[in-house]
C-alpha cells in the first residue's frame, strides 16, 4: 500500500500537483470563506489523485476513440465533423482532470494562448454548426480543416518557442523570392 501511495505522490509531482494529505487538502478548502465562481467550482470538484488519473484516462481514451473513429467516416464530412469535434472536446476536457478546471481555464486564457484558444473553440463551434445546421459538405470540410489547424496551433502554444519555429519554417517554405 505504501508503494502505491509513493507512486501516486510521484505522479502528482509529474503533473504539477502539490503533494499533501487528502484530509489536509479538504480542511484547507473549507477554511476559505469567500469563493469566486471558479474557486467554488474547483472546491466542489475535489478528487483524489487516483480519481483524477482515472478521469483523465477515461476521458482521453474516449476522445482518442472518437477521433480515430471519425477517420472511418472521413468521406462523410458531416459525420466526420461531429465525431472529430466530440473527440477534441473530450481530449481537451481530459486535461482538466489532471490540473483542475480552474487552472485549465486560467492556462487557456493566458495572454500567450488567448487567441489560439479563441480560434480553436470558435472553429469547433463553426464545424458543429456547419455539420448540424447548414448540412453543407463543402463548408463542413472547410470548417474541419480550420479546426485541425487551430488544434495544431493551440497545441503548439504549450511548447516553448514551437509556434515561432513553425512560423519561421512556414515562411521559409512558402517564400517566393529566388
Amino acid at each position: 500500500m505504501e508503494k502505491m501511495k509513493g507512486a501516486f505522490e510521484k505522479v502528482k509531482i509529474m503533473v504539477g500537483m502539490e503533494v499533501e494529505d487528502e484530509e489536509q487538502g479538504a480542511a484547507a478548502l473549507e477554511d476559505s470563506s469567500s469563493y469566486a465562481f471558479m474557486d467554488e467550482f474547483n472546491r466542489n470538484c475535489t478528487l483524489s489523485t487516483k480519481q483524477r488519473l482515472y478521469g483523465f484516462a477515461i476521458c482521453f481514451s474516449a476522445g482518442l476513440t472518437f477521433t480515430l473513429l471519425s477517420m472511418l467516416v472521413f468521406l462523410k464530412p458531416i459525420k466526420f465533423a461531429v465525431a472529430f469535434t466530440l473527440g477534441n472536446l473530450l481530449s481537451l476536457g481530459s486535461t482538466a482532470f489532471l490540473i483542475g478546471p480552474k487552472r485549465q481555464f486560467t492556462m487557456m486564457l493566458d495572454p500567450v494562448r488567448i487567441y489560439a484558444t479563441a480560434i480553436y473553440i470558435a472553429s469547433m463551434i463553426i464545424a458543429l454548426f456547419c455539420a448540424l445546421y447548414v448540412h453543407n459538405k463543402l463548408l463542413t470540410l472547410l470548417a474541419i480543416i480550420l479546426e485541425f489547424g487551430a488544434l495544431i496551433w493551440y497545441s503548439l502554444s504549450y511548447i516553448p518557442f514551437a509556434r515561432s519555429m513553425v512560423s519561421k519554417i512556414m515562411v521559409s517554405c512558402f517564400d517566393t523570392e529566388f
